[in-house]
């Protein structure tokens, strides 16, 4: 009796063991069913110039099962691939129609033509603010009679406090216009073009021609040279938080008259206020006071709203974000998402997916674009992400908001930065069959080999 109650103990424990050993691992049908995906990973297993490379994939079907992966239980760098955690994430919580609002205040009544005191530009935490917006409210109230505004223009962004920056994101990203700050108070992404003449011989300096639009209280130190003719851009902006010293550095091509690069504003606050100032003075409204920030100075107690201005609704927001695969864009909304809930915005995310039924395994998110270096997520789980939120209650304008090919068979988000390459979506192949798929590599140095991977393992998707 004791011998067989031992042996029953041990069936119990061997069947618990399996049963935790595998929780979560791949389902997969047999790697047989595929027979041209097992080739084509067993092709780049061997393939010389992706050695080294670390490959992730995972096929999800119409159900959201697993129908094919390698090793999609390992955590990888997305890059940009990570953008969609945080678009799906606001668009199911907060809804396609969700603007982000925007306030013009002032602490002085409008009397007799004259505001006798501040106008406060008080952000909301909106990416798409533009030039456009304030020169159209300086004209609307100089239309309404505004001659005069006696004091100062003051530009509020501490809805979203701290750095400008994460503390993730590499020197000499941080400095150039895709990696531009975020602030509660954004103007044009905070983002300037700097343009440089180019020397008539390989090496001589370029000359700084200047920074449109106008960037105030800035030092510029050029160290640009030019390189050859088909170099491309080689500058590096760096700049930092606030900085009063930007340094440019690096070569531009030879030939041509200007060449354009985007830089990114180490102050956008400031930015944001000294444009509205200008912008009314344009329109004929004089301004007594300087431009200047709401945590540099103090401010009498608002007494109007002068305008109220409301983002592009979300769903534009994320579809500019899918087709640009814009950082700024991006980090505003999950800045946004955790401050709606007063949490850490990977919290709210993790959180929310949770209700969704998936439970998030070695992801860390640093940021909400990809940008960091230290963002981590496993290809299966970026898969699901994709299969809950294509078919969620929003599932039709997300699918939508992503790139498409021609016949709309494959859309998809892409993610790139050096050695990295990932990119996750869905396909409907020729029989009719939907697909989720996240094919995620990292640490390869042959960009075309890679290339041609992708191409082929999509090749065989779309005709299976």
């Amino acid at each position: 009796m004791k011998n067989a109650l031992i042996c029953l103990l041990l069936v119990v424990l061997t069947a618990l063991l399996f049963i935790l050993g595998s929780k979560d691992k791949p389902k997969s049908v047999a790697p047989s069913a595929y027979p041209e995906l097992t080739q084509i990973f067993e092709q780049a297993n061997g393939n010389p110039a992706l050695a080294g490379a670390a490959i992730g994939f995972c096929l999800l079907d119409a159900g959201g099962k697993v129908v094919f992966e390698r090793n999609s239980h390992t955590a990888f760098i997305p890059a940009s691939t990570l953008k969609t955690l945080t678009t799906a994430t606001a668009l199911e919580k907060w809804g396609p129609d969700f603007r982000i609002r925007t306030t013009l205040h002032s602490t002085g009544q409008v009397k007799d033509r004259v505001i006798a005191g501040d106008v406060i530009l008080r952000g909301g935490g909106d990416p798409m603010l533009s030039l456009q917006d304030l020169e159209s409210w300086a004209i609307m109230l100089r239309n309404q009679g505004l001659l005069r505004i006696t004091g100062r223009i003051i530009g509020d962004g501490r809805l979203l406090p701290g750095s400008l920056y994460n503390d993730f994101w590499n020197w000499g990203d941080i400095g150039n216009g895709y990696g531009s700050g975020v602030s509660g108070l954004n103007l044009e992404h905070n983002r300037f073009i700097a343009q440089f003449r180019p020397g008539t011989e390989l090496g001589m300096k370029a000359t700084f021609v200047g920074a449109s639009p106008e960037v105030p209280g800035i030092e510029w130190l050029n160290e640009v040279t030019t390189g050859a003719a088909s170099s491309g851009d080689g500058v590096v902006i760096h700049g930092g938080e606030r900085t009063h010293l930007m340094h440019l550095r690096g070569t531009v091509p030879l030939g041509g008259q200007n060449f354009q690069i985007s830089g990114a504003v180490p102050d956008p606050v400031l930015y944001a206020a000294h444009h509205l100032r200008l912008a009314f003075i344009n329109a004929g409204i004089s301004v007594d006071g300087e431009a200047t920030t709401a945590d540099s100075t103090n401010m009498a107690e608002v007494s109007e709203i002068l305008f109220e201005h409301d983002s592009p609704p979300l769903i534009d927001i994320i579809e500019s974000i899918h087709a640009s695969s814009d950082n700024h864009e991006t980090e505003c909304l999950y800045r946004l998402l955790g401050l709606s809930e007063n949490k850490q915005p990977e919290a709210v995310v993790k959180e929310y997916w949770q209700t969704r039924g998936l439970a998030f395994e070695g992801l860390r998110m640093e940021d909400g674009c990809g940008l960091a270096r230290a963002d981590f997520i496993r290809p299966v789980d970026l898969a699901r992400l994709q299969h809950l939120a294509g078919s969620g209650p929003q599932g039709e304008l997300y699918r939508g908001s992503l790139l498409a090919d021609t016949g709309g068979n494959l859309q998809w988000k892409g993610g790139a930065m050096s050695g990295v390459r990932s990119y996750t979506g869905f396909v409907k192949a020729a029989s009719g069959a939907d697909f989720t798929f996240a094919l995620m590599v990292n640490h390869f140095s042959d960009s075309k080999e890679l290339d041609l991977l992708r191409t082929a393992i999509l090749s065989v998707l779309r005709k299976s």
